[in-house]
């Protein structure tokens, strides 16, 4: 799982010639904030997903059941990534990454400023979750080329011996989103219940329309990624990427899935599914376990350049199996700690899992995941492999949580065991995949 017939860089020396300082920084900075605003767009749905959606969407259902309509919509969205990694991805190995990161910044804000306007069940019967779904399926679309770009633009103007951590500033802008969105939330969970229902909860959406004009306005003053410009220079884009990213690299494209398994899973289990069963089942307020999600999220936004640093000194295989060898040790007691109904235990089981689980393996795959595919294929290659494993991690992983928990009745140890199981595969993964931190971008 570990070659591929192109390895990243063949085709570049590595005296390359890199971004000035002051354009990385530049550069990072902008992908930071863009990245910000698409995941608040992204994150927002999450929140509402576990402690509105079920009540105004799905209202007729059992609470369970409607629990796992709501989980089931969000998971959706993740249908819709790969299809925009393929097509966005195409455009941005054909015509250039900037253009794509743009065009995805505008469909996920106006998706996101729509779903705030949407009318409820109560007012127009089925077709409400209907025109939810359909917009979460434009967000989906919309994510599915981000991530792959917002990376490749901070990668590719990285020094060589740097990657690793400029690259976290994606990853940065992925936490502070989540800040925005779960600490913009938990403000208007402090309304009655009835004001909160009725429209405290669009406000999250509609405030989306002021992050899009700001993310479009830094966005717009970047410079294309000196990779693809010498890749546009020599005239050696290829006419169909994902044809060839699936012939001659496939190889890659498996183990950015196998990767991204533990990751993907334990994320949701921690943003999502936790924050559901914790209100839902235990009964707790919604606020302090919506801040416990913020808290976490401060703490692995100081924690990503910190793995990604590490990464840079001695390898991306040994940071990234600490997370995944991390999270199969932590499955079990993360589980017991939710199950305590302690809010001090439980804000601790968010904190210590992200920022450890999460922060060491998410850190690292921007420069991994770009150093396993060559320039040409690189957009494509790199969003087809991290959307087609969300489908199956993080789409799915609410979901199955939740089913697995009513099957259970109320128990989380199937939880454990499904965390463990996804932790395992992400650890013969890293065992299968070689090391790229000394190669060439």
């Amino acid at each position: 799982m570990s070659g591929t017939t192109e390895p990243a860089g063949s085709a570049q020396a590595e005296s390359e010639q890199k971004a000035a300082p002051s354009t990385i920084r530049r550069v990072a900075t902008a992908s930071l904030v863009g990245t910000m605003v698409e995941w608040y767009d992204y994150f927002i749905f999450g929140t509402a997903s576990a402690i509105v959606f079920n009540r105004i969407f799905f209202p007729d259902l059992d609470p369970a059941v409607g629990t796992l309509a709501a989980f089931a919509t969000l998971g959706v969205g993740f249908l819709a990534r790969p299809l925009g990694a393929v097509v966005i991805g195409h455009y941005g190995d054909r015509i250039g990454r900037k253009s794509m990161l743009v065009l995805t910044l505008l469909v996920m804000g106006v998706a996101t400023f729509a779903i705030g306007l949407l009318p409820t069940y109560e007012t127009i019967g089925i077709w409400a979750p209907v025109l939810l779904v359909f917009l979460r399926l434009v967000q989906g679309f919309g994510v599915g080329g981000e991530w792959g770009g917002a990376v490749l633009m901070v990668v590719e103007h990285s020094p060589p011996r740097q990657r690793g951590f400029w690259g976290t500033f994606p990853q940065i802008g992925n936490a502070l989103g989540l800040i925005a969105a779960t600490g913009i939330f938990a403000l208007f969970a402090l309304l009655p219940e009835e004001q909160f229902l009725s429209w405290g909860w669009r406000i999250p959406f509609l405030l989306s329309a002021v992050m899009l004009a700001v993310g479009l306005y830094i966005r717009l003053a970047v410079a294309e990624s000196p990779s693809f410009e010498k890749l546009k220079r020599e005239q050696q884009q290829v006419k169909l990427p994902v044809v060839e990213v699936f012939r001659t690299q496939w190889r890659s494209i498996l183990t950015t899935i196998g990767l991204r398994s533990s990751e993907g899973v334990f994320s949701y289990i921690i943003l999502t599914f936790a924050l559901s069963y914790a209100t839902g089942n235990l009964d707790l307020p919604r606020t302090p376990i919506l801040l416990a999600t913020t808290v976490a999220a401060a703490f692995i936004a100081i924690a990503y350049p910190l793995f990604g640093l590490l990464s840079d000194r001695v390898g991306r295989r040994p940071v990234y199996l600490f997370g995944a060898v991390f999270t199969l040790l932590f499955a079990f007691p993360f589980t017991w700690l939710l199950e305590s109904g302690s809010m001090v235990l439980l804000w601790l089981a968010m904190i210590v899992g992200y920022v450890f689980a999460i922060g060491s393996t998410y850190a690292v795959q921007p420069a991994l995941f770009s150093e396993l595919f060559s320039t040409k294929v690189r957009y494509t290659g790199i969003s087809v492999g991290q959307q087609l494993a969300s489908v199956v991690t993080s789409g799915l992983a609410p979901t199955v949580a939740a089913a697995l928990t009513i099957w259970a009745g109320g128990a989380l140890w199937p939880v454990a065991v499904y965390v463990a199981a996804s932790a395992v595969i992400t650890i013969v993964t890293v065992a299968c995949t070689r090391e790229t931190y000394r190669g060439t971008v």
